[in-house]
C-alpha cells in the first residue's frame, strides 16, 4: 500500500517529458508510480488536487535564509515548503566565521531542504558590506570549513560588488575559485554592482574565471558589470560561459532583474537556465513576493510553462548536483513534489525599476510535498495572499 496519492492533477515534468492527467503515488519518501487513476483504495492518504499542475518540488537556487542571525533572513519553511517550494539554495549567507548556525539550527529546524553555499567574506552577510578589507578573507578557514562540512555546504560565493571590487579587484573571485576548486565544490558568482562604482567591463574579466558547473546569478541585472556591454550587446564572454557548461540564473532580488535587460539577452539568443528568487525578509515583503510569482514574470516575458518548470526542477537539481535525487517524479526519486494553481486573471508584475507586464495567468502554491510529507501553502507574503497586483482598468 502506498502512503500517499496525489490525485487528479496535470503533471508536468520537463526531464520525463511528462504533461498530462496523472496520479502520483508515494511510498517510505519515494515516488512510487505516476499513472492515470491509480485506485485512491491502494494508499493511507489521498490528497485531490483535480484542476491543479503538479511537478516536481520547486528548487529556489538562490535564498537567503539565515534566519535569526542576519537581519534578513527569511525563515525557510517561509519561502519553502509553504510557499509550494521544497529546496531552497542559501547563496552566502554566512562565511567560515559564521557558518556553525546553519548545520545547528537552520537546516534541522526546518522542514524545507536547505543547502548552504559558503560566502568568501569570514562573515558572510552578517556585516554590511560585506567585504570591507582583505582581512575579510581568509581562504585557508573558507577552505577547511568546507572540507569539514562535505555534503552540507554545496558551493562557494563570491559578489562582484563595491567595495570588495574597489578594494581587491578581479583577485577577490580568483580567490573564491581556489577556495572552490581547493574544496572541491562549485562557485556561484553575484554579477551587477548595486553600488554602481566600479569599472562595469570587470566582467569579461570574470567570466573566463568560472569552469563547467559554476553558476552566474543576476544574469538579468541591469547594474553595471552585467553581461549587457556599454553597446547594448551580449559580452562575448557570456555566450562561452554558456557553452563551455556554467550554469545561468536569474535571482530576481531587490535590486538585481530588468524585463529590458532580460529582453536583450533573450533576443540575442542567450536563455538563463534557472530562475530564482533572491529571497530575503524585505525582498518577500516588497519585491520578490514568491517563487511562484518569480514564474508569473516568466509567463509575462513569454516562456511556456513547460520551460518556467524546467528551470525551477530539474535544472537546478543538475546544477547543483542533485539530479540523481531531486527535479523530477521519477520512480524511485525523492517525494518532493508542488502542486500550483493556474489562475486566470488581468495581472500587472514589475522588476526592481518599476518596468511593468501585463499577464493573464498568474501561478499560485497550493502545496507541497517534501520526503512524502504534505505541507499546504501559507496565507502568502501580500494582504490579499498569493496573487499579484491586479491590472489598473483600461491600461491604465
Amino acid at each position: 500500500m502506498y502512503d500517499l496519492i496525489v490525485k487528479g492533477g496535470t503533471v508536468v515534468d520537463p526531464a520525463q517529458g511528462l504533461n498530462g492527467p496523472n496520479d502520483v503515488a508515494v511510498h517510505d519518501g519515494k515516488i512510487a508510480l505516476v499513472a492515470p487513476d491509480i485506485p485512491a483504495a491502494e494508499a493511507q492518504r489521498v490528497v485531490e488536487v483535480r484542476g491543479k499542475i503538479v511537478t516536481p518540488g520547486l528548487i529556489d537556487l538562490h535564498t537567503h535564509v539565515y534566519d535569526g542571525v542576519n537581519g534578513n533572513g527569511v525563515k525557510a519553511d517561509l519561502g519553502g515548503v509553504r510557499a509550494g517550494v521544497t529546496t531552497m539554495v542559501d547563496a552566502g549567507s554566512s562565511g567560515c566565521d559564521t557558518f556553525g548556525g546553519f548545520p545547528n539550527h537552520i537546516i534541522p529546524n526546518n522542514h524545507t531542504e536547505v543547502l548552504p553555499f559558503l560566502h568568501i567574506c569570514r562573515t558572510g552577510l552578517a556585516t554590511t558590506p560585506d567585504i570591507f578589507s582583505p582581512a575579510s578573507i581568509d581562504l585557508d578557514k573558507t577552505i577547511a570549513t568546507v572540507e569539514a562540512n562535505q555534503g552540507v555546504i554545496r558551493g562557494i560565493k563570491a559578489r562582484m560588488v563595491s567595495p570588495a571590487l574597489e578594494i581587491m579587484g578581479i583577485e577577490m573571485p580568483k580567490m573564491a575559485k581556489r577556495a572552490a576548486v581547493e574544496s572541491g565544490v562549485k562557485l556561484m558568482v553575484h554579477i551587477g554592482d548595486t553600488e554602481h562604482r566600479y569599472d562595469p567591463e570587470v566582467i569579461r574579466e570574470l567570466l573566463p574565471i568560472l569552469e563547467e558547473g559554476d553558476i552566474v546569478t543576476h544574469l538579468f541585472t541591469a547594474n553595471p558589470g552585467g553581461v549587457i556591454g556599454s553597446d547594448g550587446k551580449l559580452v562575448p564572454e557570456a555566450c562561452e560561459a554558456n557553452d563551455r557548461g556554467v550554469w545561468l540564473d536569474t535571482a530576481h532580488g531587490r535590486g538585481n532583474f530588468s524585463f529590458d535587460i532580460g529582453d536583450r539577452i533573450l533576443d540575442q539568443g542567450l536563455i538563463p537556465h534557472c530562475i530564482s528568487t533572491d529571497l530575503t525578509l524585505p525582498g518577500r515583503q516588497n519585491t520578490v513576493h514568491s517563487m511562484t510569482e518569480m514564474m508569473t514574470r516568466f509567463l509575462a516575458m513569454g516562456f511556456t510553462l513547460e520551460q518556467i518548470v524546467e528551470m525551477c526542477t530539474i535544472n537546478p537539481a543538475e546544477a547543483l548536483g542533485e539530479d540523481e535525487r531531486l527535479g523530477s517524479l521519477e520512480v524511485g526519486k525523492q517525494a518532493d513534489i508542488s502542486v500550483l494553481d493556474i489562475r486566470e486573471g488581468d495581472w500587472v508584475v514589475y522588476d526592481v525599476l518599476f518596468d511593468s507586464r501585463r499577464v493573464e495567468r498568474a501561478v499560485v502554491p497550493v502545496l507541497a510535498v517534501k520526503r512524502g510529507e504534505v505541507f499546504e501553502a501559507g496565507w502568502g507574503p501580500r494582504t490579499w495572499g498569493w496573487e499579484p497586483d491586479t491590472a489598473p482598468p483600461n491600461g491604465a
